[in-house]
């Protein structure tokens, strides 16, 4: 029988709100520690949120502190869950394109100081990936990066994890969380630790704790196309735009001069923030993104030059006349200044965990050991992670 608001659940030992992959994550953590697992959230399954809307890119590689240890611990859990739950994860590495001097000299820098980036010529790029010779001038290879089906992989845990005892409720909303106690639309479920993985919607149940950090909401121009490629794309690949989004390129010392090199032949890109990269479902289509545009809310309406943008660069960048676009669709993740994580307790036994930026994916189930370790146990906390007010 479905429960009802005025009943009252089984006590658990961990309630995670939220069937995201940082939620999963968490009821997959305490269910390897032997614990009475239930997830709580609002869709009727894993269909909308940012874990399926995402290029299902597992990003290791360029990440650094607090982020690469995550993605590290993630990266594992991903290949163990994958095994599990029988969803693909392609131990496949990223290509990176340099198709400028500015663009080749980040990322000589950055495979200079990295032992685990594989510097490429012209010739081994275009061997790889399917872009127009001309001009490429290098590139690089990130062999640590992951890729899944974004569609694919949340459903997958959440079926396997329900097959092994976690309780799934879905249609339910969480309104009260308070030490010991959730309330949700159904049922009172109690608790001796409480998660919550809501991702941008993490203002809905603490508004103070998501103002004091600037969390607002991030949308995204994403498309999925078919493009008549020299031959398939196998690899996530990133452009130079890539190179200003991840922390272990933009800390070189060339990242100032390519931001200026991008801005002065591409302003549109500058103003709409892109980041041109691309991954390739196993059915063969591109994943092609994207753009960010961030607030406090996401109204659905789109700018179709945003679209138009991102389409016109990736018929640059193959050397095609025309894609053939499938779907359209609106990203949004959390974003906050300054921070990758928001990780805070701002109760007993309460625990809010966003990551506040696009890395939930490449991140996410590598949090979770940290945030449940069992209590008294030292955990490692992000340093962009500050005391903040509920």
């Amino acid at each position: 029988m479905t429960p009802t608001s005025s009943t009252t659940a089984p006590a658990f030992d961990v309630v995670v709100i939220g069937a995201g992959i940082v939620g999963l994550a968490h009821a997959y953590e305490a269910l390897l520690q032997g614990l009475s697992v239930a997830v709580v959230d609002r869709a009727g399954g894993a269909v909308h949120g940012a874990s399926v809307r995402n290029f299902g890119h597992a990003c290791i590689t360029p990440q650094t502190g607090e982020a690469r240890g995550y993605a590290t611990e993630a990266r594992r859990r991903w290949l163990d869950l994958a095994g599990a739950a029988g969803f693909t994860a392609r131990e496949s590495g990223t290509v990176v394109v340099a198709r400028t001097a500015a663009e080749l000299a980040v990322v000589e820098e950055y495979a200079a100081s990295d032992p685990d980036t594989e510097r490429l010529d012209a010739r081994a790029v275009v061997d790889r990936v399917p872009v127009d010779p001309d001009p490429v001038v290098g590139g690089a290879f990130l062999p640590l990066d992951l890729q899944v089906d974004p569609r694919e992989a949340a459903p997958a845990i959440a079926t396997w994890l329900a097959s092994q005892g976690v309780r799934f409720s879905w249609r339910t909303t969480a309104l009260t969380v308070e030490s010991g106690r959730v309330t949700t639309s159904r049922a009172t479920f109690e608790a001796d630790r409480i998660v919550v993985c809501t991702n941008h919607d993490v203002d809905r149940l603490f508004p103070r704790l998501a103002e004091q950090a600037d969390v607002v909401r991030c949308r995204l121009h994403m498309l999925r196309a078919d493009v008549d490629l020299r031959f398939p794309l196998t690899v996530p690949l990133f452009t130079g735009w890539s190179l200003l989004r991840y922390s272990g390129f933009a800390a070189m010392p060339s990242a100032g001069a390519l931001r200026e090199s991008l801005r002065a032949s591409l302003p549109a890109g500058v103003a709409w923030d892109l980041n041109q990269m691309y991954t390739s479902p196993f059915d063969g289509s591109l994943i092609i993104g994207d753009t960010h545009v961030r607030d406090v809310d996401a109204p659905p309406f789109q700018d179709e030059a945003g679209f138009e943008l991102v389409i016109a660069e990736t018929e640059r960048l193959f050397g095609v006349e025309r894609i053939r676009v499938r779907e359209r669709w609106q990203g949004v993740y959390a974003s906050a200044p300054g921070r990758e994580f928001l990780i805070e307790e701002p109760l007993p036994g309460v625990h809010v965990v966003t990551v506040t930026t696009g890395i939930g994916m490449t991140t996410g189930l590598g949090i979770a050991p940290s945030v449940l370790a069992p209590r008294g146990t030292a955990t490692s906390v992000p340093e962009s992670s500050t005391a903040v007010a509920v």
